[in-house]
């Protein structure tokens, strides 16, 4: 079966769809003909991509405002996705962000904001809509990071929530093989987005001049596209597969952790002096 035939007339669930890797996956899933139901903080960049969609699509896209470390929002919104489209088939949970900063100068609710929408906000999407993809036999897809297999300096806060991610899903795949659900977990490497200029700075980490070094480096990191990300993600999501990488930075630098664990980190160093990037 093809990746086309796996979502079509399927009902998709993505969250952070106003941008980046969340309106990559919406344009590719419209594509292959599935409804969608779509989701965002960002009311404008969520109607642009609808708009994108519409344009291109005739099929049924329902359109929210949601807040994913709002708990009572997201208890709410499954029933109304249910009761719009039907029994969600896949989730895809990719709404996140980040902040910069080491962890002795970031304050503790920095730490608690990012953990509250990049871990708490999967849980609470998964929790929400467990029963639905149960009823399809459907999938949970939950973006984490390359940055939930290695730790990065000035990123305790993002690798912390990602790394939660990534054990989380990983265990909820063990718990859901009888029921037939699909769990995985997205790992991406440097992907273009605008995570990080989105992001706020508590600090600047050790050997970073300014707001504008944290950019530059990221760009230079980022070496695949969201529209690649998002159809690597659908093709290891229809494949079943557990652990999705994207990129291959993202393959790179779980081959030298696995086989490194104990030196991982001062190998990473030495190639970041190098290359003066992300990774």
């Amino acid at each position: 079966m093809s990746t086309e035939d796996t979502y079509h007339g399927k009902i998709c669930v993505i969250t952070g769809a106003a941008s980046g890797i969340g309106r990559a996956l919406a344009l590719r899933l419209g594509a292959a003909g599935a409804m969608l139901a779509l989701s965002d903080f960002d009311d404008d960049g969520l109607a642009e991509t609808v708009r994108l969609l519409s344009a291109e699509n005739s099929n049924s896209i329902l359109a929210d405002h949601l807040d994913v470390s709002d708990g009572d929002a997201i208890a709410a919104y499954a029933p109304h996705v249910k009761a719009s489209l039907g029994s969600a088939d896949y989730v895809f949970n990719v709404a996140g962000l980040t902040r910069v900063g080491n962890f002795g100068e970031t304050p503790l609710a920095s730490m608690e904001k990012i953990m509250d929408v990049n871990y708490w906000g999967v849980v609470r999407m998964c929790k929400a809509f467990l029963p639905q993809v149960k009823s399809t036999k459907g999938g949970l897809v939950n973006i984490a990071s390359i940055f939930s297999v290695i730790g990065y300096p000035g990123q305790t806060h993002y690798c912390a929530s990602k790394f939660a991610v990534r054990g989380f899903s990983e265990t909820l795949a063990q718990e859901l093989v009888d029921d037939d659900v699909q769990v995985s977990v997205v790992c991406p490497g440097g992907v273009a987005t605008n995570i990080t200029r989105n992001a706020k700075v508590d600090a600047l980490p050790n050997g970073v001049e300014d707001r504008e070094d944290i950019n530059t480096n990221f760009d230079k990191a980022a070496i695949t596209s969201a529209e690649d990300a998002a159809q690597i993600i659908l093709d290891g999501t229809a494949q079943g597969k557990l652990q999705i990488f994207v990129g291959k930075d993202a393959k790179r630098v779980s081959l030298i952790q696995r086989l490194f664990p104990q030196r991982y980190v001062k190998i990473m160093a030495k190639q970041r002096s190098k290359s003066d990037g992300l990774l």
